[in-house]
């Protein structure tokens, strides 16, 4: 008896609730289109964003997305995520926010943010396609891109047969004072790929890498700048190749994923063009046939393994965490690394 009460009471709760959604429009039950939103951001007329990618990239982006929605003037600045977000503190200290979407790698930033009821919950179309890893349940921020960090070497300088298969061949002396990377200590992606080394190798690993006379410089592109000249021969820090820079995956150890996310100010001044933008950003229509996205449903670079391969790691946001532990991690690398000296520009 008391069963059929409890279904009863179902069937009466559930009728309202059916009805409800029948009198919701279709746009609450899904996530807008690029066309939907791109309607509502015409009528702001413009979108600031800030971007830890690099001038150049900022440049790219606005170029392309005023090209792609005709009638929204943008300003992009890029730059360093370390140095940009600073930028952004002031301004929500200020209470002036200036800028809409924050596309940077410093995920830690985007947890204190949200913390502090800065940031706006929105999930994009194909929100819930990324990887679990790469996003923020609640929508505070969604990665926008997926970058492997793979070794690189000059193929003019470093025969094919000698092409590193671990972190323990770096130490090989025929590649002393040959190697470069982005210093641990001022870059995160390059922090989780060493605290991923010295986790399966152990700190003596560093006082032998040391040993080789490593290079360090600030900024990827700098290091694939190096090894393209000659200048340097190899990287287990590498973040894309062409020409005579090779990329390998390593065949031993898991090669590290990092990605930069996107986030949008809840007091942005253009709320709607920011939208647009992350949505675009994540869509298929966006999509590098050369490159990894976040999205599941997106597949790998021709004959490149999913990102849900064994061979990766994609814990990055899990390491980098809100970011307490980070300081004492620097400091540790930073005594066997020495502070930063050459600085590069974006």
């Amino acid at each position: 008896m008391w069963m059929a009460m409890v279904a009863t009471v179902c069937r009466r709760m559930a009728l309202p609730l059916i009805a409800l959604l029948t009198l919701l429009p279709l746009s609450a039950l899904r996530a807008e289109t690029l066309d939907e939103l791109y309607e509502k951001a015409k009528a702001e007329k413009s979108l600031v964003f800030y971007t830890g990618a690099g001038v150049a990239a900022a440049k790219a982006t606005a170029e392309a997305f005023e090209k792609r929605f005709p009638g929204i003037s943008v300003t992009g600045k890029g730059g360093f995520s370390n140095v940009l977000d600073s930028e952004i503190d002031q301004q929500l200290k200020d209470k002036k926010v200036t800028t809409d979407f924050v596309q940077f790698q410093t995920i830690q930033d985007y947890r204190r943010w949200d913390k502090a009821g800065a940031l706006m919950h929105f999930k994009p179309d194909g929100f819930d396609q990324v990887l679990a890893p790469m996003k923020d349940k609640n929508g505070a921020w969604v990665a926008v891109n997926a970058i492997p960090m793979s070794y690189g070497y000059n193929s003019e300088k470093v025969q094919e047969a000698d092409v590193p298969k671990s972190a323990l061949d770096f130490l090989k002396p025929q590649f002393r004072g040959k190697v470069v990377t982005v210093y641990p200590t001022d870059d995160d992606a390059t922090l989780y790929n060493f605290d991923l080394i010295v986790g399966k190798y152990g700190w003596d690993y560093m006082k032998k890498y040391m040993a080789n006379d490593p290079y360090f410089i600030q900024g990827h592109r700098d290091v694939a700048a190096r090894l393209r000249s000659g200048e340097h021969f190899l990287s287990f820090d590498v973040t894309q190749g062409s020409g005579n820079l090779k990329v390998a995956m390593s065949q031993a150890d898991k090669t590290p994923v990092f990605f930069t996310a996107g986030g949008i100010l809840k007091n942005a001044p253009h709320p709607n063009a920011a939208k647009l933008l992350l949505t675009w950003m994540l869509s298929k229509e966006r999509r590098n046939p050369a490159a990894y996205s976040p999205r599941g449903d997106m597949p790998p670079p021709a004959g490149m393994p999913a990102l849900t391969d064994a061979r990766f790691a994609i814990g990055y946001a899990d390491f980098l965490g809100d970011g307490r532990r980070l300081p004492a991690l620097r400091k540790r690398f930073e005594a066997f690394v020495g502070p930063v000296v050459n600085k590069a520009t974006q």
